[in-house]
């Protein structure tokens, strides 16, 4: 695997190489005949599409080095509890046997479970999917998250922060004035995904179970969460950030996002990573020290093009292996649902969304076997309860591709 590794990031190194010089090319070509010749324009396309799929491979081998195998030992080897949860939960998995689970489920007196609403899955299973979420879910990776017990969660924030002044060691104390509070709230809503098995799977003693179900759910949960988190309109769903109110950020406001204008339906042809620099210092200080970019694979091609006034390129590959590409020194995180350059479209995020946007993650991951549906295959109704949604509105600042 290390030898796997080792050549992704040098064959990823060397693609870059070879996009630096095409582009140095393109550009040499406009400058001495004022446009770039077609060979080369389809050289550098090539060039930038084998530079995104070597990161992608790089980027799979380090997530697949970072899994480590389930059911063979660990925390739930040293509780009774968990011991006893994961034998039930393979004896209902493997031959629909139940009787294990509703016992436990009855001694833990839990709410909504058996044959209609399914089981609870042992504890490292869930804690495995929620991991391997973060791994490939890129909104997930960089922003906050909570684990609830219920079904929302709420949190108070102050709308106007209470008086303050400078007095004398001696002298009175005013009364400040109370703040004002309000309430946001974040319901959790369902996720499901339904992996099938063939009973001959099952059958196999030497198949991990667990593992199969966090491998196979992974990439169902990651792909139907991203896309909410970024642009969920919040029925039945998350709300992504894109979904929120946006104000021009002159006149920015609680509640909405500040956007920052191109001027125009594309980057400007003259210097157009000057609305990148007016982006980040529209954020402030506070927020800029964990700041990222999000945007697509479409849209980091552009800006990948730019370089500043002496000649060096402001976007730069990753230092090291499992590290993220960097844009004017800041982390640039792929996020395939946002949106394309096109006019009014806000395709490029910045901001601290660790502080900026909140998930919830209500505890508990069920499953629901179903060996009827699609014989001769066993479907594994597999659900979970996430929410999301802006929590700090100074926090994200949004590049609007409009005047």
């Amino acid at each position: 695997m290390s030898d796997d590794v080792a050549s992704a990031f040098e064959d990823f190194a060397r693609a870059f190489e070879a996009f630096k010089d095409a582009n140095d090319t393109r550009l040499s070509e406009i400058e001495t005949r004022l446009t770039s010749d077609v060979v080369t324009e389809e050289k550098l396309a090539r060039i930038d599409g084998a530079l995104d799929e070597a990161k992608r491979r790089l980027d799979r081998i380090a997530l697949d080095r970072s899994r480590p195998p389930l059911g063979q030992g660990g925390e739930d080897s040293r509780d009774p509890a968990q011991a006893e949860h994961k034998t039930a939960f393979h004896a209902y998995v493997r031959t629909g046997e139940a009787s294990g689970l509703k016992r436990l489920e009855e001694k833990a007196l839990s709410a909504g479970s058996g044959p209609d609403g399914g089981y609870l899955v042992p504890d490292t299973v869930e804690r495995e999917v929620l991991r391997r979420l973060s791994g490939v879910s890129p909104i997930r990776a960089i922003s906050s998250v909570r684990v609830i017990s219920g079904g929302q969660y709420k949190r108070a924030f102050s709308t106007s922060g209470p008086a303050t002044g400078w007095v004398g060691e001696t002298a009175a104390r005013p009364q400040t004035a109370s703040p004002s509070l309000s309430e946001m709230s974040f319901p959790a809503m369902e996720l499901y995904a339904m992996p099938a098995a063939t009973q001959t799977l099952l059958d196999d003693a030497v198949v991990d179970i667990e593992s199969w179900i966090a491998e196979e759910v992974e990439a169902a949960f990651a792909e139907q969460e991203s896309t909410a988190f970024v642009k969920g309109d919040g029925v039945n769903k998350p709300k992504g950030f894109l979904a929120a109110d946006t104000v021009v950020d002159e006149a920015w406001e609680w509640g909405r996002l500040g956007t920052v204008h191109t001027g125009g339906a594309a980057f400007p042809a003259e210097d157009p990573s000057d609305v990148l620099v007016n982006l980040i210092y529209a954020l402030k200080a506070g927020y800029r020290q964990n700041a990222s970019f999000v945007m697509n694979r479409k849209t980091q091609s552009a800006i990948r093009r730019f370089k500043d006034d002496h000649g060096q390129y402001l976007w730069a590959p990753p230092a090291s292996i499992g590290q993220a590409a960097t844009l004017m020194g800041f982390p640039v995180v792929e996020a395939e649902d946002m949106p394309d350059i096109a006019a009014n479209a806000c395709a490029v995020a910045f901001g601290d969304f660790k502080r900026g946007y909140l998930i919830v993650d209500r505890t508990g991951m069920r499953v629901l076997r179903d060996p009827y549906s699609a014989k001769p295959y066993v479907l594994f109704y597999t659900t979970k309860r996430v929410g999301g949604g802006v929590q700090d509105y100074a926090a994200i600042k949004l590049l609007k591709f409009a005047a």
